[in-house]
């Protein structure tokens, strides 16, 4: 999946395709810092969600307290790509669909640097060790993903099973 940043640089630019605006989704980040009472850190970031970018522009703050403060990050650019389509399958059709944020800390900020709908992108980030958060995915971002899905996710036949010889067949209760 090519997410753009607010660079404007995609973090996967070798894959291009001739992308429609029906494969291109317009998103802002919501983050929050949380207030600890904790000798070892004195605060928390997490993503909390995302919407529908509809007016671009820098970051802002949007919510502030003694204790939180949510920034909205807008300029993020959704694209899907067939590659991931499995991905995006197992994310629909998971209880709790979800946008994968992956942030990093700049200048004492959290800022959101990619995003993806895709269960197995957003575990190998989570797997290199990157921050990754998982928020709730917009409801009008499911028909537009499971379209995509419809088209170009086609899951692989199942394979038939070999053995070794025929003596295999038949052992430790494997009968078929």
């Amino acid at each position: 999946m090519a997410v753009e940043s607010q660079s404007g640089i995609a973090h996967n630019a070798a894959v291009e395709e001739n992308l429609t605006p029906s494969r291109s989704y317009p998103l802002a980040v919501i983050m929050e810092r949380t207030v600890l009472a904790n000798r070892w850190a004195s605060e928390q970031w997490e993503a909390k969600g995302v919407v529908r970018d509809t007016t671009g522009g820098a970051a802002r703050v949007i919510v502030e307290t003694d204790a939180l403060t949510q920034m909205l990050f807008p300029g993020h650019r959704l694209q899907l790509v067939r590659d991931e389509a499995e991905g995006y399958y197992l994310n629909l059709t998971s209880p709790e669909p979800k946008v994968f944020v992956l942030w990093r800390h700049s200048d004492g900020v959290a800022q959101p640097d990619r995003l993806t709908v895709s269960y197995g992108e957003g575990t190998r980030w989570a797997d290199s060790g990157e921050q990754v958060d998982g928020v709730p995915i917009p409801s009008d971002l499911l028909p537009w993903m499971a379209a995509f899905v419809e088209e170009h996710y086609r899951p692989e036949p199942p394979k038939k099973k070999r053995y070794a010889s025929n003596k295999d067949r038949g052992r430790m209760g494997n009968f078929e």
